[in-house]
């Protein structure tokens, strides 16, 4: 048995409202991760068995390595279908917001979901959540939406429903969430869960080499290059940077993930605490960082890089140029170590 942390009262509305509802629109975080589209894809599953109608809208396109999950090719991308989006939006019942825990999240689809008269759900694990929903179930202590999803959809009796293919959804979440259960991953209920989603039929050695071991050639050598000639490590402050720029990433073909845990590469050094990748955009940076033990980039990335997130995962963007965000990073090192890295755990 997994233990009962859930708000009751939370969970009747939530049933109330999918009882009530004919179209539900279900939608998730910009660049929409494992989680985001694990998540998504589990519960429009279960949705549907029971009879609704249900959209995925999403900002922008998935990963490419997450497009093989059951019902990846129907979500809607609302960068490309904006009046489609748009229109699904106005029409739901209810709108169910997945692994996000405020509306700029969701970029361009944000004006649409204010607009809508729908009501509104929130199911998330991160920090501060925002108030535009109702109920807003939010539980940053679980690794995962997929762990949290998983969690709601048994006490809405919905457990029966779950078939082989929601499973897989909410597996590859946590696994992606997790790095394949290596961080994040000392809740004992994480295991019974991800036990009753193997019973159900998700193979998880195959989620594993589709989404945790598997990269192109070209994606290899931009690794390996970041690796060798760009990544510094500060063994004084017990911290890592990699910068990559835009003609760097074309010289190597990248497309969107290909830099997909790349952040997390110089964490294996022993004395690193804490990492930062920081690629450039367009007019933009990047900022993706990762931790050990309880160094908290969430507080760094909101403090200097307009972003959030978790403990020991956490992104933001920075608006100047590679250098004057990599000097930003530098600069904070000694503070650094003297606030966070005597009391982390390596």
């Amino acid at each position: 048995m997994i233990s009962r942390v859930l708000d009751e009262k939370k969970i009747k509305r939530l049933a109330h409202l999918i009882e009530g509802a004919r179209r539900i629109a279900i939608t998730t975080h910009l660049s929409p991760d494992g989680d985001a589209m694990g998540s998504s894809l589990a519960l429009s599953r279960v949705l549907s068995a029971i009879g609704k109608d249900v959209a995925v809208i999403v900002p922008d396109q998935p990963l490419e390595q997450l497009r093989f999950l059951p019902g990846a090719k129907d979500v809607i991308v609302g960068s490309r279908y904006p009046d489609f989006a748009k229109s699904l939006f106005a029409k739901a019942d209810l709108i169910i917001c997945l692994d996000f825990n405020e509306l700029k999240r969701i970029d361009r689809l944000a004006p649409f979901v204010e607009a809508s008269k729908a009501a509104k759900v929130m199911i998330d694990h991160h920090l501060a959540p925002g108030d535009f929903a109702d109920p807003v179930i939010s539980h940053p202590e679980m690794s995962s939406t997929c762990m949290l999803l998983f969690r709601v959809l048994c006490r809405l009796e919905l457990f029966n429903v779950i078939d082989k293919k929601a499973a897989t959804c909410l597996l590859a979440g946590m696994m992606t969430d997790t790095g394949n259960f290596a961080y994040n991953a000392n809740d004992p209920d994480a295991y019974i869960i991800e036990a009753e989603l193997v019973r159900k039929g998700a193979d998880k050695v195959e989620l594993y080499n589709r989404l945790l071991n598997r990269v192109s050639e070209s994606c290899l050598r931009l690794t390996s290059y970041a690796l060798l000639e760009k990544m510094e490590i500060f063994h004084d402050f017990g911290a890592a940077l990699i910068c990559l720029t835009r003609e760097e990433l074309n010289r190597f073909h990248y497309v969107k993930g290909d830099t997909e845990g790349l952040v997390n590469k110089p964490l294996a050094v022993p004395g690193i605490v804490y990492s930062a990748f920081l690629r450039e955009e367009d007019g933009y940076v990047k900022v993706s960082m990762r931790s050990k033990g309880k160094f908290p980039v969430n507080v760094l990335c909101n403090e200097y890089f307009g972003g959030g997130g978790h403990l020991n995962a956490a992104g933001g963007e920075f608006q100047g140029t590679l250098d004057e965000c990599a000097e930003l990073f530098r600069s904070l090192l000694k503070q650094n170590k003297e606030k966070y890295i005597d009391h982390s755990k390596n």
